[in-house]
């Protein structure tokens, strides 16, 4: 069975990684087939913008621990279940703050959802640049609500239920994962 990732990261005031979320998919049906989430020390203490949301209910770190020891256990979950791909929603901000997972293939997600011709759903009254891409409107929670049709959608902010959440703009695209080459980063 062939594998990939979704990840999400938050970060604290001075761009620090504090928490990051998991997400492994079938590569055939993006089902979520397992998660992991990462709360990090001593960064969980230094406050950012979403602080509030590193506990949630329902939402347990399986590790609350030095960034050193979240990276090696995250490429050890990662090398268990064979993934080479990681994708992420604006994957040049996640790829950056993570340069331990280099090695692996990265996909941007908004490369495909916030362009005409890879989302259907876009309006055709939309804003778009002759790219075809929105030229406002394309985070993670105004393209949920776009394919989901659910306008009460909002984005928590948890790096995994974030993470989950862009599985499902995947699996709302419809796109096999090849689609995914034009998204290609570093």
């Amino acid at each position: 069975m062939s594998r990939f990732a979704v990840i999400d990261t938050e970060t604290t005031w001075s761009d620090k990684v504090m928490s990051i979320g998991l997400a492994i998919a079938d590569s055939d049906s993006f089902d979520l087939l397992d998660q992991r989430y990462y709360i990090l020390t001593p960064y969980k203490n230094h406050g950012g913008m979403f602080s509030h949301t590193l506990y949630i209910p329902g939402i347990r770190p399986d590790l609350e621990c030095s960034r050193e020891r979240a990276m090696d256990d995250l490429q050890s979950f990662l090398n268990d279940h064979a993934v080479g791909n990681i994708f992420a929603y604006n994957a040049a901000f996640d790829h950056r703050h993570l340069p331990e997972l280099s090695h692996f293939s990265w996909y941007d997600i908004m490369r495909i959802a916030a362009y005409r011709q890879h989302n259907s759903r876009i309006p055709v009254c939309a804003d778009c640049y002759g790219t075809g891409r929105l030229k406002s409107g394309y985070g993670v929670e105004s393209i949920y609500r776009m394919l989901s049709g659910s306008g009460g959608y909002c984005e928590m902010h948890n790096a995994l239920t974030d993470a989950i959440d862009e599985l499902h703009i995947m699996r709302l695209l419809g796109h096999g994962l090849h689609v995914y080459e034009a998204g290609r980063i570093g």
